[in-house]
This record gives structure tokens, C-alpha cells and sequence, in this order.
């Protein structure tokens, strides 16, 4: 069986740019998933509840982003990354020790955040340089909720 030519309006070139975006995008996310659901499992203090349903909000948002990413990486007609070797090397985000305390997991999510805010503008500035509206939809979407998700925690933790 041979394989469908892909005729979007796209180059292969300006497909291959943006997947390798969206890529690190994908990568960065999950890595941000990650370390948002196990922050929700091991926060503990007195804000117990307060931090516990604030990080299932973000979690499930970021859960529910992976797909649409990788679906977006696919329609392009490249593979989305899928391992955690693929991953490791490509996002800039480590990984979260559970027995920080409640502030400290806060700090760095937030942080972690405007890491993936970084990369979602790097790739939105690749996809529309390359006339990739649908990718420029998607990214304008998750830098969004990710600048959404710094203000909420940078809020929880006291700031502006």
C-alpha cells in the first residue's frame, strides 16, 4: 500500500518545521502533566484541598492538550514522539521530587509553565511564518490556558 500524497497548502518543509515544534510542545506538556499529577497526589499542608483540586484542574486540561497535539503532529503527516526517551530529549522541564513541600511544587509548576509559554511562542512564530493557521489555533489556544495556569499559581502563591 503506498502512502497518500498530503495536499494542505503546506510544503513538506513547512510541515516538518512546525512538527518539530509542536514536537517540543508535546513534549514539554507531558512533561508538565506529569509532574502536575503527581504533584496533586503528594501536595500536603493546610491548602491540602485548596492545591489538590487547582492541580486536577490544570492536570486534566494538559491531559486532554496531549491529544489534540499529537492528533496536530499526525494531520502534518510526521509521528508524534511517543516515548520517554523522545520526550527526555526534548523537553527542557524536570522532573518533580514529591517530598518538596506545598509552596515549593507550586513555585515550580508555575515556573514550568511559562517554560512551556517559551516554547508554544517559539512554535507559533514557526507556524505562522509557514502559513500554518491551524497549528497557530491550537498554540494560541495552549498558550492561553498555560499563561492561565502561571497566573493561577503565581495568585495561590501570593503574587500578581
Amino acid at each position: 500500500m503506498t502512502a497518500a500524497t498530503i495536499d494542505t497548502g503546506l510544503t513538506k518543509a513547512e510541515r516538518t518545521n512546525v512538527t518539530q515544534e509542536l514536537s517540543k510542545v508535546l513534549a514539554d506538556s507531558f512533561a508538565v502533566y506529569l509532574k502536575t499529577h503527581g504533584y496533586h497526589w503528594n501536595v500536603r499542608g493546610p491548602e491540602f484541598f485548596t492545591y489538590h483540586n487547582l492541580l486536577e484542574q490544570q492536570y486534566r486540561d494538559i491531559w486532554n492538550a496531549l491529544d489534540e497535539i499529537a492528533e496536530r503532529i499526525r494531520a502534518l503527516g510526521e509521528f508524534a514522539p511517543q516515548s520517554h526517551s523522545a520526550f527526555a530529549n526534548l523537553t527542557s522541564i524536570k522532573d518533580g521530587d514529591p517530598e518538596k513541600d506545598a509552596p515549593t511544587m507550586l513555585k515550580e509548576l508555575m515556573k514550568d509553565h511559562e517554560t512551556v509559554i517559551a516554547t508554544c511562542r517559539a512554535a507559533l512564530t514557526i507556524a505562522d511564518d509557514d502559513g500554518d493557521d491551524v497549528s497557530v489555533d491550537l498554540l494560541t489556544q495552549r498558550l492561553a490556558a498555560h499563561e492561565k495556569f502561571a497566573w493561577m499559581l503565581r495568585s495561590t502563591l501570593g503574587g500578581r
